[in-house]
Protein backbone atom coordinates (compact mmCIF):
# COMPACT_ATOMS: atom_id res chain seq x y z
CA UNK A 1 0.00 0.00 0.00
CA UNK A 2 1.49 3.34 -0.97
CA UNK A 3 0.28 5.09 2.22
CA UNK A 4 2.83 4.69 5.00
CA UNK A 5 1.96 5.31 8.65
CA UNK A 6 4.78 6.96 10.59
CA UNK A 7 3.03 6.83 13.95
CA UNK A 8 5.98 5.10 15.60
CA UNK A 9 8.28 8.00 14.61
CA UNK A 10 5.92 10.63 16.01
CA UNK A 11 5.39 8.61 19.21
CA UNK A 12 9.16 8.43 19.69
CA UNK A 13 9.51 12.19 19.12
CA UNK A 14 6.81 12.85 21.72
CA UNK A 15 8.21 10.18 24.07
CA UNK A 16 4.89 8.43 24.50
CA UNK A 17 4.32 4.69 24.66
CA UNK A 18 1.67 2.59 22.99
CA UNK A 19 -0.35 1.95 26.15
CA UNK A 20 -0.35 5.62 27.18
CA UNK A 21 -1.43 6.83 23.73
CA UNK A 22 -4.08 4.12 23.44
CA UNK A 23 -5.55 5.26 26.75
CA UNK A 24 -5.45 8.95 25.75
CA UNK A 25 -7.29 8.40 22.47
CA UNK A 26 -9.62 5.67 23.76
CA UNK A 27 -8.57 2.92 21.35
CA UNK A 28 -7.49 -0.62 22.15
CA UNK A 29 -3.73 -1.17 22.33
CA UNK A 30 -4.15 -3.98 19.77
CA UNK A 31 -5.80 -1.67 17.22
CA UNK A 32 -3.24 1.07 17.85
CA UNK A 33 -0.46 -1.48 17.36
CA UNK A 34 -1.93 -2.49 14.00
CA UNK A 35 -1.89 1.15 12.95
CA UNK A 36 1.58 1.80 14.38
CA UNK A 37 3.05 -1.22 12.58
CA UNK A 38 1.63 -0.09 9.22
CA UNK A 39 -0.76 -3.07 9.01
CA UNK A 40 -4.01 -1.07 8.96
CA UNK A 41 -5.99 -0.75 5.73
CA UNK A 42 -8.02 2.26 6.91
CA UNK A 43 -8.28 4.86 9.67
CA UNK A 44 -11.29 6.83 10.83
CA UNK A 45 -10.94 10.58 10.70
CA UNK A 46 -12.05 10.71 14.34
CA UNK A 47 -9.14 8.42 15.28
CA UNK A 48 -6.70 10.46 13.20
CA UNK A 49 -7.99 13.63 14.86
CA UNK A 50 -7.55 12.12 18.34
CA UNK A 51 -4.00 11.00 17.52
CA UNK A 52 -3.08 14.44 16.17
CA UNK A 53 -4.55 16.13 19.24
CA UNK A 54 -2.77 13.78 21.66
CA UNK A 55 0.58 14.08 19.86
CA UNK A 56 0.20 17.78 18.97
CA UNK A 57 0.89 17.13 15.29
CA UNK A 58 -0.63 17.30 11.82
CA UNK A 59 -1.94 14.35 9.77
CA UNK A 60 1.01 14.82 7.40
CA UNK A 61 3.35 14.10 10.33
CA UNK A 62 1.80 10.64 10.57
CA UNK A 63 0.75 9.73 7.02
CA UNK A 64 3.05 9.63 4.00
CA UNK A 65 2.43 8.72 0.37
CA UNK A 66 5.16 6.53 -1.04
CA UNK A 67 4.76 5.36 -4.63
CA UNK A 68 5.57 1.71 -5.13
CA UNK A 69 8.47 0.78 -7.40
CA UNK A 70 6.31 -0.87 -10.06
CA UNK A 71 3.68 1.88 -9.74
CA UNK A 72 0.95 -0.57 -8.70
CA UNK A 73 -0.70 -1.40 -5.42
CA UNK A 74 -0.14 -4.92 -4.01
CA UNK A 75 -3.90 -5.59 -4.13
CA UNK A 76 -4.06 -5.28 -7.93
Amino acid sequence: MPIKVNLDVMMAKRKIGLMELAEKINISPANLSILKNNKARAIRFSTLEAICKALDCQPADILEYEEEENGKDHAE
